[in-house]
């Protein structure tokens, strides 16, 4: 008779207290086989309260420290994400994103899209939504 491994849900809820709840029906992250799907992070703050600036530097770094706080939760960190997609409501404020992101990103850096949106939801200048893959090593 075949012996099968224990069984492990398909997916996996992923949260994180450190980061902002979830502003509706959607989880933070989903764990997927060795994927984890990070939804969209907004500048909020982790107990839920405004950004109260419009920097978009300043919106860029809550945005990718929570970013991390949900990755923590899955055992992983920012090294280990593949894929991030880049939301802004001006491509005007692409150069003051990106030199932020580059203090979070090493070598190699992740895949990216970068998208200019007609709006975010509270009035947030920028969204990051983030792959990250599990290795065997993580």
């Amino acid at each position: 008779m075949p012996v099968f491994p224990p069984f492990t849900p398909m997916k996996q809820r992923i949260h994180s207290a450190e980061a902002p709840p979830a502003v509706g029906p959607y989880s933070q992250a989903i764990a997927a086989g060795p994927f984890v799907f990070c939804s969209g992070q907004i500048p909020l703050h982790p107990d839920g309260s405004s950004w109260g600036t419009a920097d978009v530097a300043a919106q860029t770094r809550q945005v990718l420290l929570n970013l991390t706080a949900v990755l923590k939760s899955a055992g992983l960190t920012l090294a280990d994400v593949v894929k991030t997609t880049v939301f802004l409501t001006d491509l005007g404020d692409f150069a003051a994103m990106n030199g932020v992101y580059s203090e979070f990103f090493s070598e190699p850096h992740p895949a990216r899209s970068t998208l200019q949106v007609s709006a975010l939801p509270r009035g947030a200048n920028v969204e990051i939504e983030a792959v990250a893959f599990k290795s065997q090593n993580s």
